[in-house]
């Protein structure tokens, strides 16, 4: 089977066990209420408005169940029903007859998938196998259970959200379980807590995360790396502030596609909102000024916070927050100079990955939906321009790339990068946005050779994407144990007792003197207590310090990852910092 036809098989194969889970629900709870039961990466959920809270025992009875409803046998037939059908097939089904309802103000075809024979309906646009012998029933796991607001919106009821894990193979399922074993062992919010990264206060609010000294010190080595190479490729800081008023943003076009998402602010009698992007500032800076030719590219580029409300169901640790810092970027510039500045960005964007050790990616070409044109700004000329000068760019620089419809931005396409981390998952991180329209509804202009007045064309980008986001990958990544150069502790100084106290000191003045960051740990505590916790806060290097060492001027390293120790000269322990740090 070709791969094409093989990824067909198992998304219809993940449709179908979401429909023979609703099944098996209704044969344990005939009063369950069904709510949606979509595709999703690795397998298929289904949401249901139960009687009581499941327990895992009932999850092994219903994963049961839909083992022996897959062994029973059965087609799965798909028909077009009209409103009145429909309605009355689902007529105890309050959520199904509400989207029937929305399906009919959308003027969408009613359409319904049953299991032959007529034993359950379920209320479908399609994309199933055409009978349960195409599912094995060894490859498939019930793993989890949630709570979901229906449609996702905070005053709807919350339903019981069943997740399941799908594929062709049991081998593939137990390779997927594995890998999620050893993710929850590096779930970043966990390691967080414990690393002493972050925290969340119920005072402070639900998506707003509190960086720690160590948490901090990450984010302002990665912001300072970024700040740096920014300037290196020719961009100039600036400095917006954190509210607006809404015209801004209606001239921008975002407060019609994303109002619901803003914070509203008020000021006596005056409105704002704080900004959910940066883009919309950013253009009146420009505006600032006449601008001619001979002036552009100008770039503008800072390390800001902006926000937006996210639902609260759907917030996370760090990869999912309200207040979301971004490495913003915009360049304004002439058509003919697109593909030179989005080479240069692209450039960036391997430095900074490489950097952090995510050298397996590629992009994803995010296209307009042709099918919802209403979705975007301006017409199909430029945007079929601009999308052409993109994937153009990448065939051109022989970067791997998959076009995705319906991904763009409301204003323009994009090329967003995609990691793989050390598990194999996918996670956007950065992106680069052509954008035509912005800079013609905001009336920028500059002075072409002719001494005419023209609209430049705008590039977004955001290297991290979110800072909060990117730091909540890298550890996950990492396992929290950070390369040297990112580590907020470098190196753990462990003293046996209080006579060795002054020469601890005298090794970290000499430390200190080639920045490198250090603890020293001189409690009253055993040394393998001391050195277990050094251990487990990951710290690169420990040096245990002794009556031994300070007599005879040495030092005992032990290296992260390490068994074998070193007893060596504190500036050949330096020097070795030295050119680790510089190879980083």
């Amino acid at each position: 089977m070709d791969k094409r036809r093989s990824e067909l098989n198992i998304e219809g194969v993940r449709h179908t066990l979401a429909h023979v889970l609703a099944e098996a629900v209704l044969k344990k709870f005939p009063k369950a209420k069904l709510g949606i039961g979509p595709v999703i990466e690795s397998g298929f959920y289904y949401d249901f408005l139960l009687l009581r809270p499941l327990s895992p025992d009932d999850l092994k009875e219903i994963e049961g169940e839909m083992r022996g409803i897959i062994k029973r046998g059965f087609k799965i037939v798909g028909k077009k029903v009209t409103p009145a059908e429909a309605k009355k097939l689902f007529k105890d089904q309050p959520f199904k007859l509400e989207l029937v309802k929305d399906f009919i103000k959308e003027k969408k075809q009613l359409t319904v998938y049953y299991t032959e024979p007529g034993v359950f309906y379920d209320l479908c646009k399609g994309g199933h196998v055409k009978n349960s012998s195409e599912i094995n029933p060894d490859a498939f796991k019930l793993n989890k259970v949630a709570g979901a607001y229906w449609k996702g919106i905070e005053k709807n009821k919350m339903l019981t959200r069943i997740y399941g894990l799908a594929f062709e193979t049991k081998k593939e399922l137990d390779s997927h379980l594995t890998m999620l074993a050893e993710a929850e062992k590096r779930d970043h919010r966990r390691l967080g807590r414990e690393l002493d990264l972050f925290t969340q206060s119920d005072l402070v609010g639900a998506g707003l995360p509190l960086f720690t000294p160590k948490g901090a010190l990450i984010r302002e080595i990665l912001e300072d790396y970024v700040g740096k190479l920014n300037k290196k490729y020719g961009y100039q800081k600036v400095w917006i502030p954190h509210i607006t008023k809404p015209e801004l943003y209606k001239v921008s076009g975002h407060w019609e596609k994303f109002k619901d998402d803003l914070f509203h602010v008020k000021g006596g009698t005056d409105e704002f909102v704080l900004k959910p992007m940066n883009c919309p500032h950013h253009t009146q800076i420009y505006a600032s000024r006449p601008r001619s030719y001979k002036d552009l590219p100008i770039k503008y580029f800072e390390t800001t916070t902006v926000y937006r409300n996210e639902q609260s169901g759907e917030l996370g640790g760090l990869t999912r927050v309200r207040s979301i810092t971004q490495d913003d970027g915009h360049t304004f510039l002439r058509e003919g100079q697109i593909e030179e500045e989005i080479s240069r960005m692209l450039e960036m964007q391997s430095k900074i990955l490489s950097a952090v050790g995510f050298n397996d990616y590629w992009i994803r070409l995010s296209l307009r939906n042709p099918k919802n044109k209403k979705m975007y700004l301006g017409d199909d000329k430029t945007w079929d321009k601009a999308q052409k000068i993109m994937a153009d760019i990448l065939k051109k620089k022989k970067i791997e790339f998959k076009s995705a419809e319906g991904e763009a931005a409301f204003y323009g396409p994009k090329m967003d990068l995609m990691i793989r981390d050390s598990l194999g998952r996918e996670w956007q991180v950065s992106t680069i946005q052509l954008d035509f329209n912005m800079p013609y509804r905001f009336s920028l202009t500059y002075t072409d050779e002719n001494g005419e007045k023209q609209t430049p064309v705008m590039i977004h980008r955001a290297f991290m994407g979110s800072t909060e986001r990117f730091i909540g990958i890298l550890i996950e990544h990492f396992a929290g144990a950070f390369p040297l150069w990112l580590a907020p502790v470098q190196v753990a100084l462990l003293s046996i007792n209080d006579k060795v106290k002054e020469y601890c000191l005298q090794i970290i003045r000499e430390l200190h003197k080639e920045n490198l960051r250090v603890w020293l740990d001189d409690r009253n505590e055993t040394l393998g207590k001391k050195i277990r916790e050094a251990e487990l806060q990951k710290i690169p290097y420990i040096l245990v310090i002794g009556e031994k060492e300070k007599s005879s001027g040495l030092i005992n390293v032990r290296e992260r990852g390490i068994k074998e120790q070193k007893t060596i000269k504190l500036d050949e322990f330096i020097k070795n910092m030295s050119l680790k740090e510089k190879a980083a």
